[in-house]
């Protein structure tokens, strides 16, 4: 039996030798490339991590200690060590463990984890609920991989530094972030401040002074005049400005080096950052070439590191292609993204205008007001961001960029469901929050080429804040374009009629065309006639145009890839029952709770979405 299957959790890390556990990371290096080349999934950063999670499992017992991951796509080695090694062939699969910390999966996950900058906020919680409740566990924070461009993280900092709360604050530097501190005498002070004698005698001359008369006086001027000498060497890093006592930077995959290290920061009782610099991809040399790629990936050969099936075009691919024609008519044109230039296509747009391309890093609120900033002085920002990530510069939106009625484009990727990624990156609360915004104007295109008519005409056409919002993936069956904006479309909507029938009605928008087509052609084998409408705005309802085209049956379905309460079924209801008071509207959507991991197409079905569920919902109406 591999030392991986034997290990269930700390007691089980903690019983093995030096040598063992060195085993043990190669071990589970070969684990995570044999099944994340089967399901997909997070690989780069995990890779990187081994040596670290190992290191942290063995110094600290997470089913009662806390660890907070930051993102939590690096949680796989913790998931392998904590007893989900048989769950791994079902890694972010319906039915399946989650990709990232899930509570409800097990007890050593503290936190959920999705979004970035978080962890320090949350660990300080959890260790000031510790302390008011006089109990003895530690509590740790684990935050990397870009989340220190993220503000929140430095609001975390900048309170846990000073809060007198025992914590540990690893800071994973896969030099993405936060770069080395460099020269030979940096890395000789490193390794002294770090060494386990030195703090411990530094923490009994501290408390020998404290009890001594006069003590505390003598000990702080000490401390002054060490301070002085060692910035005179090497200047002090942020965090030690801050309050933190620093540790590092220290080398990510010296095992005993690492454990050692944690077990210092652990007995100092005191706020400490652990500064770890990792290799991302460590260990599989394709990973380690192209890390990006290896990021999240998809099923992939793990012999060549090319990746299984073929190459799709997908909205993102479609949107980075019409931004940088838009950007080759109109040099006002200008792209930000918060460090996803290749998630949200833009990789094209970066390499030929550099000068116009800003990644500002995992930080969405600053991407969107200084969106509104570049549109107040004339410039065209359009803002590529991720649906579920948007949802963190709500107030931004409102505030500076709607107050004004500033020219911004929000370029919405990843609307409606993503997959395997799971609850926490599911694109269903915009069309929600977005219809709250004052003059905030929302397009759903349903093919390429619609997308692209949409996004000219808002660069264009049109001057004030407008959403463009697209799913993961290609387009459906339906590939043509039906944009063709009236004078007033912020106000009266646009709408697009796909089929008549003279039964029932069905309304959706976006990407949910293809399912309700399928939806009306089984109906239609029934004998049941729907007349299909396509709303192409979803801040202004074109409820009149709808009312028009209403059968003498007045009973209309409106099939919507949101969760209840954050689309347009309500709105659109209670609009058409002014017009015509005999309407009678029934909404089908995700459910008012958060929604699972899984394909499209398992989801579609499970929450009664896909074509079928919609025709037995419409029967169920109509009987």
């Amino acid at each position: 039996m591999s030392i991986l299957q034997s290990v269930c959790g700390h007691d089980d890390l903690a019983a093995l030798s030096d040598g063992e556990r060195i085993q043990l990371c190669r071990e589970i290096r070969e684990f995570l490339i044999s099944n994340v080349s089967k399901t997909g999934g997070h690989l780069a950063g995990n890779l990187g991590v081994v040596e670290l999670s190992v290191a942290i499992e063995t110094v600290f017992n997470t089913s009662v200690d806390r660890l907070v991951f930051d993102v939590g796509h690096q949680s796989y080695v913790h998931k392998l060590l904590t007893g989900r090694q048989a769950d791994f062939a079902r890694l972010r699969q319906y039915g399946g463990i989650s990709g990232f910390p899930k509570p409800s999966e097990s007890d050593t996950d503290a936190f959920v984890a999705g979004h970035a900058s978080s962890s320090v906020s949350i660990a300080l919680g959890m260790a000031r609920a510790r302390t008011l409740q006089h109990q003895d566990y530690n509590v740790v924070a684990l935050i990397g991989d870009g989340a220190c461009t993220g503000g929140m993280a430095y609001e975390g900092l900048n309170d846990a530094a000073v809060s007198g709360e025992p914590m540990v604050i690893i800071l994973n530097d896969n030099e993405m972030s936060i770069g080395k501190n460099v020269g030979g005498m940096s890395r000789h002070l490193s390794r002294l401040r770090s060494s386990g004698h030195y703090l411990k005698a530094k923490r009994r001359y501290r408390e020998i002074m404290k009890k001594l008369p006069g003590g505390r006086a003598v000990y702080r001027m000490t401390s002054r005049l060490k301070n002085r000498v060692k910035r005179l060497l090497l200047p002090a890093t942020m965090f030690e400005n801050m309050g933190f006592t620093y540790l590092g930077p220290a080398d990510g995959h010296d095992l005993p080096g690492l454990i050692a290290l944690l077990t210092t920061a652990r007995d100092l009782r005191e706020p400490v950052l652990v500064h770890v610099v990792t290799k991302k991809g460590k260990g599989y040399r394709f990973a380690e070439e192209d890390p990006a790629k290896f990021h999240g990936i998809g099923k992939f050969d793990p012999e060549t590191g090319k990746k299984l099936g073929p190459k799709t075009r997908t909205y993102s691919d479609s949107f980075g292609d019409a931004v940088v024609e838009l950007a080759a008519e109109n040099d006002k044109i200008c792209t930000i993204t918060a460090a996803m230039p290749g998630g949200t296509g833009l990789l094209k747009f970066m390499r030929q205008y550099p000068e116009r391309f800003f990644d500002v890093g995992i930080a969405e609120e600053h991407a969107v007001s200084m969106a509104g900033g570049l549109a107040k002085q004339g410039m065209v920002p359009v803002a590529a961001l991720y649906s579920t990530f948007l949802q963190r510069a709500y107030d931004q939106i409102m505030q500076d960029v709607a107050m004004l009625h500033l020219h911004v484009i929000l370029a919405v990727d990843r609307a409606g469901l993503v997959g395997d990624d799971g609850a926490t990156h599911h694109g269903v609360f915009d069309v929600g929050f977005l219809r709250q915004v004052p003059g905030m104007l929302i397009l759903a295109p349903a093919s390429f080429a619609e997308q692209r008519d949409m996004l000219r005409w808002a660069a264009q056409c049109y001057d004030g804040p407008v959403a463009i919002r697209y799913p993961r993936g290609g387009e459906g069956s339906w590939r043509d374009s039906a944009w063709n904006p009236g004078p007033h479309v912020e106000t009266e909507g646009a709408l697009c009629c796909h089929r008549q029938g003279t039964d029932v009605t069905l309304i959706t928008y976006g990407s949910m065309l293809d399912n309700v087509l399928e939806a009306a052609d089984l109906l239609a084998k029934q004998g049941v006639e729907a007349t299909v409408l396509r709303l192409l705005t979803l801040s202004a309802l074109p409820a009149r145009q709808i009312a028009a085209l209403l059968p003498e049956n007045r009973r209309i379905v409106v099939a919507e890839e949101v969760c209840t309460g954050s689309g347009i079924w309500e709105a659109l209801s209670w609009e058409l029952n002014e017009i015509c008071p005999d309407c009678r509207v029934y909404g089908v959507d995700l459910g008012a709770d958060f929604v699972t991991h899984g394909s499209k197409k398992e989801l579609y079905a499970h929450y009664g979405l896909d074509g079928e569920s919609i025709a037995k919902f419409t029967r169920e109406v109509l009987s």
